[in-house]
Order: C-alpha cells, then structure tokens, then sequence
C-alpha cells in the first residue's frame, strides 16, 4: 500500500504530532504544507520525518490545491488530514488491510467523522457521523474552489465508505474556536454573495463525485436555508438540532457547542453577508464589487 497524507498547518504544535502519530503506520509519505508558523510546527513536523513545505495562505481550498500540484507525491493513494484530526487505531487498521485490496473502480474513500468538543464526543445535533471524501486515487480528486465549507471533488468511479475511529479533537480554548469561526464567517459570506452574484467562478458539488451526505447538506443550505432571512432561518436551525436532532442529549458541553456553532456561528453569517451586501448595494460592476470585498474583508478575492 502507499499512502500520501497531506496536512495543513500554521501555528500547530499542539495537534500535529499527534496527527502524524496517528497515521504513522499506514503512510508511506507526508506532506505538511505550512502557512510560515512562528511556533515549532515545522521542527516537530520534520522529527516525525514529514517532508514540510511552505506557502503564503489565501484559504483552505488554494493551499490544498497547491499542496496537490506541487508536493512531491508518489503514492497511489491520497490521504486529506487536518492539523487538528486524529485517525484513530481500528480506522487505521482498516486503511492498512482493505487499501490494497478494493476493486480497480473504486477511486475514492469517505470517512465518517466525529467531533470531540470540550473533551465530549458531540453525538447528536446532526454532527455524527459527518460522512467526508478523504482518500482517493492520485489523478481522480482535486478540491473545490470555494472560500468555505470546501469538499473533494471525486472522478473516474466509485466510492465506498470505511467504518472506524476519525475525530476531529481540537485542543485549543473557547477564546480560539470563536476568533476562528468569526474568520470563517468572513469566508462563508462572502461565498453567499457569490451564489448570489457570481462574481467568481465557483463549483457545484452536486454535479460531482464525492460524500453524499456533503452535496445533500449544500443543497440545502444553498437552496432552501440561504433564501430564508437569517433571523428565523438561524433560531429555527438551532432549535432542530437541539430538539429534533436530539442535540440536548450532549449535556452541557453540547449546549455550548450548538449554541456557538449551530445558533451564534450560523447568525454570524447571515449578519455579514446583510453588512457586505449592503456595502456592495450601490455597484454594479463586478470588478468594483470584488475591489470593495476585499477592502472591507481583507481576503485575496479574485475573478
């Protein structure tokens, strides 16, 4: 079997040992591609025996994509892992047994992945299993263009989807999850503008290859969630998760958890993309619009 894994970083010496650590038996190569950390992200990262590079970052879709045409990759395989995920012993094992052996057709593998939040595994609210493409055949997947919320893009055959141990277990504080998810929304606004305005060329993953869950839930946030005002769609989508997804059975650190990714994120949003839309009212050229984000962004945004 040979194995790529491609990971992300900036800033990471908390998580990428123990990511490393967790597919240390069934790579045969790694990749961090490194944002320019001012932490020991790289040192740690090259002690483990990645091979580290480095790259300005404009977003997670530029990076990944750069990570995919300029790494040296020989594998046959390609494994996408987040700085912050683990893959734990029993989906390892898996990897390390059935890689080798699925049939010629299948070219890519989902994942299904838990959350561990505030030391809890976050089981209900819609947010287990998140079913993800994160391996697949070299020359058969690229990633999606977007500023957010970005997935593989699959071709030339079939998936299939291995059961095992896959978390994301951020070690970080709450001062952390919230400045990230404020620059995510930053992000994510701007790609609803997009939708709305097409002022770059952007992907449609339900045209695609890939997770199926992911292109049931884009469509729904892209065609049914994005089209309700914000201030009923946000209340309205946290109270389903609570309620009708069971999310009150997470206990307290569930509560905090939905209230902040599923009530306070997703507001958020909804509030930036009123706030931007607004300052973009009175332009009509899209090159003036795409000026004007980024002013008031300070995001790389172009054609």
């Amino acid at each position: 079997m040979s194995l790529a894994v491609i990971i992300l970083t900036y800033n990471e010496e908390r998580h990428v040992s123990r990511a490393l650590a967790s597919v240390a038996g069934i790579a045969s190569e790694v990749f961090v591609v490194d944002s320019f950390s001012s932490d020991r992200t790289a040192e740690l990262a090259r002690a483990q025996g990645a091979t580290v590079l480095q790259n300005k970052f404009i977003n997670y879709a530029k990076q990944f994509q750069w990570a995919l045409d300029n790494a040296p990759i020989t594998a046959s395989w390609i494994m996408r892992l987040d700085a912050d995920e683990v893959i734990e012993a029993d989906l390892a094992a898996r990897i390390r047994n059935e890689l080798p052996r699925l049939a010629d057709d299948v070219v890519g593998i989902n994942l299904r992945r838990k959350h561990i939040f505030l030391g809890r595994w976050i089981r209900h609210g819609g947010r287990y299993p998140l079913v993800l493409l994160r391996i697949w055949r070299r020359g058969h997947g690229r990633i999606e263009d977007r500023w957010m919320d970005e997935h593989m893009i699959l071709w030339g055959g079939r998936n299939v989807t291995f059961e095992g141990g896959f978390a994301d277990h951020n070690l970080n504080d709450l001062t952390f999850f919230t400045d990230k998810h404020n620059k995510y929304a930053t992000r994510e606004a701007i790609d609803v503008i997009n939708e709305r305005r097409r002022l770059f060329s952007r992907d449609d993953l339900a045209k695609e290859e890939g997770s199926r869950q992911a292109q049931i839930k884009r469509w729904i946030k892209e065609k049914v969630y994005n089209r309700i005002p914000y201030q009923v769609s946000t209340p309205a989508y946290f109270l389903f998760r609570m309620i009708f997804q069971l999310g009150f059975l997470d206990g307290k650190e569930g509560l905090v958890y939905h209230g902040l990714q599923g009530l306070w994120y997703r507001f958020l949003v909804g509030a930036k993309v009123q706030e931007l839309e607004a300052a973009i009212a009175d332009i009509d050229d899209p090159k003036l619009i795409r000026a004007e984000l980024r002013r008031l962004t300070g995001l790389a945004i172009d054609p």
